[in-house]
């Protein structure tokens, strides 16, 4: 997946269609509860929500397109995530002594429409603070998620973070945003 530049990441052409109340109210519960688990360091659940070919993106240009022409912060397969959550967990990953902790804060999920695999686009705005030793890191943006629709629920197919400061300097990432 890391090079398969046929994944479809663009959110412009959409089909715009009108939810009942009950399924935009379903749809926020999922975000917030994905916020939640990262928050909680709760990963195999938090890996347990993405689809099998599903990507974490983050750009480092304001309105970059594609992973594939410009360098991103972060664009990251399943691999790749479970990789991460493992070193998270390692008691031997120094960079993790003491652990980051987070607190997401997020609103304004409103639900664009479909692509045109039928994903349901959800944007939504956020906030995360971030503490680890002595720091304290704040970041905000929006998410853009691709959902797909599995049993009663959804599952992730894209997690596009758009921060605030794409394009600044930024310290290690260490937990996903």
């Amino acid at each position: 997946m890391l090079f398969d530049i046929d994944f479809d990441v663009s959110t412009d052409e959409k089909k715009d269609i009108t939810v009942p109340l009950e399924t935009h109210h379903r749809v926020q519960q999922f975000i917030y509860n994905e916020a939640r688990l990262l928050d909680e360091r709760q990963w195999q659940r938090w890996l347990d929500l993405w689809t099998e070919d599903g990507m974490y993106w983050i750009p480092q240009q304001h309105g970059q397109a594609s992973p594939f022409d410009h360098i991103s912060l972060c664009w990251d397969n399943g691999m790749l995530r479970e990789l991460r959550m493992r070193t998270l967990e390692n008691p031997r990953n120094w960079a993790q002594q003491p652990i980051t902790h987070t607190s997401r804060v997020v609103g304004s999920v409103m639900i664009d429409g479909t692509d045109a695999d039928g994903c349901l686009i959800v944007r939504s705005a956020f906030h995360l603070t971030e503490w680890r030793k002595d720091a304290l890191r704040h970041m905000a943006g929006s998410y853009i998620h691709k959902l797909v629709a599995h049993d009663d629920s959804w599952r992730i197919r894209l997690k596009q973070v758009n921060l605030v400061n794409c394009d600044d300097v930024h310290s290690a990432i260490q937990v996903y945003i």
